[in-house]
């Protein structure tokens, strides 16, 4: 049947007002949320790079407030975090903190730890008590941050190596790089000093994230495009609060500030459907 002219116009006209009315979306999110987004992970890069970390915990925190599926989470998280603990571990290895025999026996086995670790696809409602105790894990390492403690002891190397296993696997799993739970372990058994633990992270967390990356992108074969969009905030972030960071930048109030975001995005994921 050949349409009338002015009933094909009139469709016409009727999809391309419902077409305008629609905003463009990454996602499923609008420009104004991306825009939060973009703003809200250049700060935590900042913060977090300023205290020797690379923003992972922080990233899954702000993502998980900002209302993104947990599935989306993992991998931009891991993406963002390998941007910046790049910069952190050059910035530590640069300075002269890094401490080879530490790291190597921790980073050992928790490399294909971390690649099975991404690997896993647990069901969301797994994933998502997993990330919200990893987000209060690591409140609760903010709030209690000790002082360098006065003498170290250098841990075993089957020791180190276990517990770096464990660390990775935790942290393909959850999307983080698996620092915040090194550096305080680091710290409490006082196997290091603050810097030293800051750059033996800060190069565990770039292996790990890498590896749980790429186990992700061999079960999924995709990586989101969230992460690459905010990719350039990471990157400014990071830069500017690694630089202050190896400036003896305060890092208390900062601690104190992300402890109280963690805690909130901990207990949505854990106590909400």
């Amino acid at each position: 049947m050949k349409l009338r002219p002015q009933n094909r116009d009139g469709r016409l006209k009727h999809a391309n007002h419902r077409n305008l009315g629609n905003k463009p979306r990454l996602n499923g999110m609008d420009y104004a949320h991306l825009i939060f987004l973009l703003l809200a992970v250049g700060v935590i890069a900042f913060l977090y790079s300023s205290v020797g970390h690379a923003g992972a915990s922080g990233y899954i925190a702000i993502m998980t407030l900002g209302g993104i599926a947990p599935a989306i989470i993992r991998p931009t998280a891991l993406v963002l975090n390998i941007l910046v603990a790049s910069i952190g571990a050059l910035q530590f290895w640069r300075a002269g903190h890094f401490d080879w025999k530490l790291f190597w026996p921790f980073a050992l086995l928790s490399v294909p730890a971390a690649y099975f670790g991404g690997y896993l696809q647990p069901s969301a409602s797994v994933l998502k008590i997993l990330i919200g105790l990893v987000l209060l894990f690591s409140a609760v390492r903010l709030i209690f941050r000790r002082f360098d403690p006065p003498a170290v002891i250098s841990p075993s190397p089957s020791t180190a190596i276990g517990v770096g296993a464990g660390i990775g696997f935790l942290s393909g799993l959850t999307g983080t790089g698996g620092g915040i739970f090194l550096t305080p372990l680091l710290l409490f058994c006082r196997w290091a000093h603050i810097r030293q633990a800051a750059a033996v992270s800060a190069l565990f967390i770039l292996v790990n994230s890498l590896s749980g990356l790429a186990g992700y992108f061999t079960a999924k074969h995709s990586i989101p495009s969230l992460g690459i969009f905010l990719a350039a905030a990471a990157i400014v972030g990071g830069l500017i609060g690694s630089n202050l960071g190896s400036r003896h930048f305060p890092a208390r109030i900062i601690s104190l500030m992300l402890a109280t975001v963690l805690m909130i995005a901990g207990m949505k994921l854990i106590f909400t459907n």
